[in-house]
């Protein structure tokens, strides 16, 4: 048998937490059905009605007083924590008290309930027998000071002569009475190690908070009274109310429901207090002391079960809430407009549809047409914010909800819209931790759905403003759905409009107008060389020198171990290449890009980048597409020797017979050098503008920042030049702008590519990149991804327009390996969409030097 008791208890400790979770459940359970029991035995019409007849003072006073009438009960929870062993915030006691003793007050279960409750929350570091003890000692004194009242009241009944009709309760008073010199002569004259630490400072506080617990409970009582003018003897009720409370305690009722009730209604009776009048006192005394406290007790108590859950599942309870209630208030923020506004646009036509008119009614209600529209045109705005999780959306938000519900409850008052409208409050609330953006950003998307609903609006109600118009309605019918009253009300619907949209654009200005990390507009030139200088750059680090993309530093320990360089457009982070630096920190740095990118509202897509951090990005949550082929030449390998070269050897052999020569020329160029190169290109672009983001252009600082190799006729006059992009390493060799003038002869580029081929071969270089051949290989499997294969049809029937398949054949004559490029953008995203942001980012004309360099005059001036 002692085996069998000693698993139990085994059983029982190890599974002690899954029983706390089990207890919390069925807490919460046997909260709701006592709320639906309490609820159900209350009579809202009358109280509906008494609260009308009260002035909102009074009521308002009412609650406070109520309120304050609970605090005396926490003097139990501060004492019990004195006899224990644990240390407890204040905060965490009035918190915990004020959840057991409305609970104890609603259903006591002749103070089990209570005990329980305050077994969870007080029993950190402390024994089993310990909190026993300490919770026993508390409930000895609970009925204590009601002890004292019965022998007041007894005094006053037979003594002052004061509720004498309540004399023949005699004997309820006596017995309850008793109570307390008992309780005095088993504490201070029985010795027992039970009430050791029972010292008399200790009983004296837990007996004053008793005497305090009853007599703000009996004197909340009589004030209500008071409040609401009944005309009785307020001195009589006070034994009634004692004698009630004592057989409430002894019918074991919770609160005392029922017994305590019936005994008041036909104790007022006799006093000559209206029944009706009785019973409003009655639901005051239960509406302000216990279902009120009670409901707030409710929320603490979800609050500290629901951190105990969630804790217990590791925070997936609170995202799931979070995100349920942001998707929520989200729909119902952009139902409630849309509902609005037909209603104020068009309301012959939005009351005509059975299923608006099933709708409606869960919105807010406003009886001027200016005034709905531009609610209309904020609840639209703010669901965009709260939808794009803003959290300088959230107070706005709360705050136009707050009016809305309360002009609605002004208008038209029910309980089931008051309760509907307390769960949109709710969502709000829960939906804070969701609302985490510093920055609005509008998607091309969604400035496409906004653009249009709002211009569709306007249009919309500018064609039946025209409809409406004398003239018209004179020769041609008109539907019902869409007339007006009078074009008074149609004009004054079209002022709403517009100051509603002027309140829509100071919306997204508000939400737009935080400061954007990503926002920056100096060029840090001395911490790019820094990286590249440390740590060595890669195919596209130069491109940085161009000054046409932002640049971000990851740093650790205060120092810049790597960059990304990237331009903005719309929601999306268009970054260049694969980020520049220390490749240890790879995933790390792209981590907190994408978490401080998110935060601003923006989205990462990563173009012309290789497949190992195709592969990083995919598991981080990345889609992807393959853009092209990059070629390079191993230069170990090459050579003009063998038939397969001839070609080209004839013509190098060509340009050295006609004097043409490489030169490798170093920065700074002078005037006149610069002057030839602008020369070479003006004649190359013959007017066409130049592309940047991806490409170089030409740029008189970016020229500067490396040699340039040069190919110069017999006569010493420039033909042909590019740039080199120097990587920090001898491992590529790269070039950027490839330029020739229209005099300069057919195959002059073979020139400068084999030359710098030699020049690498002589200087140690492994490999000579040759660029990007753009959509090279995709999408030509037929289970290839669609998107790939709609690119694969640009590269076949495209050459027309850009000669993709002629550049891959000229660069096949010397690349030796092909890497795949690809572009990553985020999961879930339109890749079409993404596809047109990209080609206006590299389409993009770039800025002309004069420009530049006013732009920069300016930002120098604001530094």
């Amino acid at each position: 048998m002692l085996k069998i008791v000693n698993k139990i208890k085994l059983f029982i400790e190890q599974k002690f937490g899954i029983f706390k979770l089990l207890f919390f459940f069925s807490i919460l359970i046997f909260i709701f059905y006592e709320i639906g029991r309490i609820f159900k035995g209350i009579d809202w019409l009358q109280v509906r009605n008494s609260l009308a007849e009260q002035s909102i003072s009074s009521v308002g006073l009412m609650l406070v007083v109520g309120l304050i009438s609970i605090i005396p009960m926490l003097i139990y929870d501060f004492a019990i924590v004195s006899f224990l062993p644990g240390r407890f915030t204040k905060p965490y006691i009035v918190k915990s008290g004020w959840i057991t003793n409305t609970f104890t007050n609603i259903a006591g279960f002749g103070g089990f309930l209570g005990a329980t409750l305050r077994a969870n929350f007080y029993s950190k570091n402390a024994s089993k027998k310990q909190v026993l003890f300490a919770l026993s000692k508390i409930a000895l004194f609970l009925l204590a000071g009601l002890s004292l009242y019965c022998w007041l009241a007894l005094a006053a009944v037979f003594g002052l002569g004061i509720g004498g009709v309540f004399a023949q309760y005699w004997f309820w008073l006596l017995g309850g009475g008793l109570y307390f010199p008992s309780l005095l002569l088993l504490t201070r004259f029985k010795n027992s190690s039970f009430f050791s630490d029972l010292t008399l400072k200790k009983e004296s506080a837990l007996i004053f908070g008793s005497v305090l617990e009853w007599g703000a409970a009996g004197g909340f009582f009589l004030f209500i009274g008071w409040m609401m003018g009944v005309k009785v003897q307020l001195a009589a009720v006070f034994p009634l109310y004692i004698i009630a409370s004592v057989i409430g305690i002894v019918s074991m009722m919770p609160g005392g429901l029922g017994s305590f009730d019936i005994f008041m209604l036909v104790g007022l009776t006799n006093l000559g207090v209206l029944n009706e009048t009785s019973v409003v006192w009655l639901l005051f005394f239960r509406l302000f002391y216990y279902i009120i406290p009670f409901s707030i007790g409710i929320g603490l108590f979800i609050h500290d079960a629901g951190r105990k859950i969630n804790s217990f599942l590791d925070g997936i309870p609170h995202s799931l809430l979070s995100k349920v209630a942001h998707f929520v208030l989200t729909v119902f923020l952009y139902m409630s407009g849309i509902l609005i506004l037909l209603e104020s646009t068009v309301p012959n036509f939005a009351f005509g549809n059975s299923f608006f008119v099933k709708l409606y009614p869960y919105t807010f209600l406003f009886l001027s047409q200016i005034a709905s529209m531009v609610f209309a045109f904020l609840l639209l705005g703010m669901a965009r914010g709260i939808e794009s999780k803003v959290k300088q959306a959230f107070w706005p938000t709360l705050i136009l909800l707050l009016v809305g519900i309360i002009n609605t409850l002004w208008r038209s008052f029910s309980i089931g819209m008051t309760c509907f409208l307390a769960l949109v409050m709710l969502n709000v609330i829960f939906s804070r931790k969701e609302l985490y953006r510093n920055h609005f950003q509008y998607s091309f998307g969604k400035m496409c759905f906004d653009g249009l609903l709002f211009t569709g609006i306007f249009v919309l109600y500018a064609i039946v403003g025209a409809i409406n118009s004398t003239q018209y309605t004179i020769h041609h019918a008109v539907p019902d759905a869409l007339l007006f009253p009078s074009e008074k009300v149609w004009l004054s619907g079209f002022v709403g409009l517009v100051i509603a949209a002027l309140a829509l654009i100071l919306i997204f200005k508000y939400l737009s107008n935080a400061r954007n990390k990503f926002a920056t507009t100096v060029f840090p030139e001395e911490r790019i060389k820094q990286v590249v200088k440390r740590f060595a750059g890669n195919e596209t680090s130069h491109l940085a020198f161009l000054r046409d993309k932002n640049i971000y530093f990851y740093q650790e320990n205060d120092e810049d171990q790597l960059f990304f360089m990237y331009r903005k457009k719309a929601n999306k982070l268009i970054i260049m290449g694969e980020p520049v630096g220390n490749t240890a920190y790879f995933e790390k740095a792209i981590l907190q890009l994408m978490r401080e990118a998110d935060k601003e509202g923006y989205q990462l897509t990563f173009y012309e980048i290789n497949s190992q951090l195709t592969l990083i990005l995919h598991e981080l949550g990345f889609d992807f597409i393959k853009t092209g082929e990059e070629g390079y030449v191993k230069l170990a390998d090459f050579t003009l020797t063998g038939k397969k070269k001839r070609a080209q050897r004839a013509l190098i052999n060509k340009f050295a017979r006609e004097g043409y020569q490489f030169s490798l020329e170093q920065p700074p160029f002078s005037l006149e050098q610069m002057a030839e190169f602008k020369r070479i290109s003006d004649s190359w672009l013959n007017g066409q503008n130049e592309k940047g983001f991806s490409l170089g252009f030409f740029d008189e600082y970016y020229l500067n920042q490396s040699p340039i190799a040069v190919i110069r006729d017999a006569e010493h006059q420039a033909v042909a030049f590019a740039n080199i992009m120097p990587t920090g390493s001898k491992r590529i060799l790269s070039v950027d702008l490839m330029r020739h003038s229209k005099e300069a002869p057919s195959g002059i580029m073979d020139k400068i590519f084999v030359s710098l081929f030699e020049y690498g071969q002589k200087e140690g270089y492994e490999y000579f990149n040759m660029g990007m051949a753009p959509l090279s290989n995709v999408g030509r499997s037929e289970y290839s991804f669609i998107e790939e294969r709609a690119a694969h049809l640009i590269y076949e029937y495209g050459y027309h327009f850009y000669g993709f398949q002629g550049l891959r054949s000229y660069k096949n004559k010397y690349v030796t390996e092909w890497h795949s490029k690809y572009t990553a953008y985020r999961k879930r995203n339109s890749v079409f969409i993404t596809m047109l942001q990209l080609a206006s980012v590299v389409n993009q004309k770039t800025m002309g030097a004069e420009r530049k360099k006013r732009l920069l005059l300016v930002t120098n001036l604001f530094k």
